[in-house]
């Protein structure tokens, strides 16, 4: 198949907000696809292989450069003027002089699979690759074809389509309940699979397990406190909420792969981990999960900052390893020995998962837990947690299934509540595509010493009213612009909610807020000399550091 017709889909799609139109217009496409379906599906709403494909904008700026011939006074004033780079891509490929002499017309395939070596290309010689790969579709691309290929390389397709538009998709076209496409999804992972499965089988689709295909992952609810948890469930469990990166491992004989929440294929990344499964994990084949954590020499957590570096490393992995020793600690079983256990209940599953595991304690072993319904035993829990460094506790069902891909309410995570902060916007970006008439990305900062010190941004979160709202306030208070970055009036004090607060280079208080949101707007009762002070934020991050050490 062309990838013109993609991109026709595409506009099509990008000019109407309504999701029957959508469903429709998808469901006719797929009907049509033929052998290229699977790949269609993927690339319908962006998705290819679940990857992050390593190309920031800046480096998209320098492949549309050369592919174009332009230079980058043209590329910023176009960017500037529409704040969409696909758009930007697209202007100039209409406007190029002449293609070049080796010019192919792009098919699905073709764009598929140079989007695919992407993500794996690292070290050495890797951006030029990168570029190369991108340069090469853009140089072959008509100027409809160019803005969705560099909006499919940024993970931003801006054509309002999500999971469920794709789901109802397939299930119109090849008449199917979209709950049973839904479950299938739960079980593959990839839309693009589902809908081989949808058109092939006759009457309802069946769906099930397949190791080495990532699972969707059970989600979880928070609770108001550990008493109102507690008293959510007959018969609950409780165990650490840790401070780590939530993975799934797949075990068939010695082959093993490891996934992340969102189906990211992390297992090159992990290699200790791969061989703790192969030897501790005693069955033919499993599917189990746990969270990992970063530890130090004496087998402490460490931050999940200190984690972050080696879930997104892709070369000198050996050198990590080394550096930044993990702990795997095992909550649930979903599957084994080609048997699907998600429909036993958790005490179940709890157990079978005991039996199985061979633990090296501090590298491989079974998350703490316990069963308990009494207070007193529970907070005590609690409080251990915290002063081991991890979150709280998940107080889960033991009586409940495992619902893959959703918030049932059977899983409840308990944490402290951070006291929130009173800071002052100092400044503010200009946003992109839909966005770009708004001011987001507020720059936050608290007092010191009769400065104001910025000390986090609040880049997420705001709904598009509140952003209109928000920039109708700072317009006024703008002092400075330089690109999409502005400079604003000490003046518009917000009360800002956080998870918790880190130590950072990247601020001059030499701290940042993790996960800020706005609570509330304190113009009316507040001014900029009323914000928190900086020891404000030391005294809070001192408490936190205590209540969890």
């Amino acid at each position: 198949m062309k990838y013109f017709e993609l991109a026709k889909v595409y506009e099509a799609l990008e000019a109407t907000t309504k999701k029957l139109e959508k469903r429709d217009i998808l469901a006719e496409f797929y009907k049509k696809a033929d052998k290229d379906l699977a790949i269609v599906v993927r690339l319908s709403y962006g998705a290819v292989m679940g990857e992050d494909f390593g190309v920031a904008k800046q480096m998209l700026k320098s492949i549309i450069k050369k592919a174009y011939g332009i230079t980058d006074a043209e590329i910023m004033h176009k960017f500037k003027e529409t704040g969409d780079l696909g758009v930007v891509a697209e202007f100039f490929a209409a406007h190029r002089k002449q293609r070049t002499l080796a010019y192919h017309e792009l098919n699905v395939v073709k764009v598929y699979e140079n989007l695919q070596k992407l993500p794996s290309l690292t070290g050495t010689g890797s951006v030029e690759r990168k570029v190369s790969l991108v340069a090469e579709l853009l140089s072959n691309a008509s100027a409809l074809e160019a803005r969705y290929i560099v909006r499919t390389v940024l993970g931003d397709m801006r054509i309002g389509v999500a999971e469920g538009i794709v789901r109802d998709a397939i299930a119109k076209a090849f008449s199917k309940e979209p709950k049973d496409v839904e479950r299938a999804y739960d079980f593959l992972g990839d839309y693009g699979e589902v809908a081989e499965q949808a058109r092939k089988e006759k009457g309802k689709l069946k769906a099930k397990i397949e190791i080495g295909k990532p699972v969707r992952v059970m989600l979880a609810e928070r609770s108001p406190g550990l008493k109102e948890a507690l008293a959510a469930f007959e018969h609950p469990a409780l165990e650490l909420k840790y401070d780590g990166f939530r993975i799934v491992i797949h075990k068939k004989a010695d082959k093993i792969w490891l996934y992340s929440r969102r189906n990211e294929n992390i297992t090159k990344q992990f290699p200790e981990l791969v061989e703790y499964a192969k030897k501790h994990l005693k069955a033919r084949e499993c599917i189990v999960e746990g969270e990992t954590l970063a530890v130090d020499k004496k087998g402490k957590p460490l931050p999940f900052q200190k984690l972050s570096r080696r879930i997104q490393r892709k070369y000198h992995i050996e050198k990590m390893v080394k550096e930044l020793p993990i702990q795997m600690n095992l909550f649930d079983i979903i599957y084994l020995n080609g048997r699907n256990v998600m429909h036993e209940k958790l005490k179940e599953r709890w157990n079978t998962l005991k039996k199985i595991v061979k633990p090296i304690k501090g590298k491989f072993q079974l998350a703490e837990h316990i069963e308990t319904k009494d207070f007193k035993k529970a907070n005590k829990f609690y409080q251990y947690s915290l002063r081991k460094g991890q979150e709280g506790l998940m107080v889960k069902n033991l009586d409940a299934f495992y619902h893959p891909g959703k918030r049932v309410g059977y899983w409840l995570k308990v944490k402290p509540i951070a006291e929130p902060l009173d800071l002052v916007i100092v400044g503010a970006e200009w946003g992109e595509g839909k966005r770009a008439r708004w001011l987001g990305s507020l720059l936050l900062a608290c007092r010191s010493k009769g400065k104001f010190l910025a000390t986090g941004k609040m880049a997420s979160g705001l709904t598009e009213k509140q952003l209109a709202e928000m920039t109708k306030r700072l317009k006024h208070l703008i002092e400075e612009e330089k690109g999409k970055h502005v400079k604003i009036k000490p003046k518009i004090v917000i009360e800002v909610g956080y998870e918790e607060i880190q130590k950072s280079p990247k601020y001059p208080t030499g701290y940042a807020l993790r996960f800020p949101r706005l609570l509330r707007i304190r113009e009316k009762d507040k001014g900029p000399e009323d914000v928190n002070t900086l020891a404000d934020i030391e005294k809070l991050y001192k408490q936190q550091k205590r209540v969890k050490h």
